[in-house]
């Protein structure tokens, strides 16, 4: 009986040691992170306004290429308001 208990008692230990270790992982990366953008916050700006203006650009090629929406432009604003309606709703019914 006394070996289980002690085998108990070293589990709960290790565990332990394992939460503290990774609080302390994450408080470090999370310190290295804030550290960085404060550092360089210019830089990370240009890279999420690029990756925007990229990933907006992309979208611009893609509809351009639907033959529906070449044809009636008027289409991609009513999809356009459709969908910004459909995920509104969506958004306040999940909160």
């Amino acid at each position: 009986m006394s070996t289980i208990r002690e085998q108990k008692e070293r589990i709960e230990s290790e565990i332990h040691k394992l939460e503290q270790m990774g609080g302390s992982v994450t408080g470090q990366a999370r310190r290295f992170r804030d550290g960085t953008f404060s550092r360089f916050p210019i830089l990370f700006v240009l890279l999420s306004t690029f990756g925007l203006v990229c990933t907006l650009y992309g979208l611009e090629k893609v509809i351009d290429k639907i033959y529906l929406f070449e044809k009636y432009p008027l289409l991609i604003l009513i999809t356009g308001i459709v969908t910004l309606t459909i995920s509104g709703t969506l958004f306040n019914k999940l909160q």
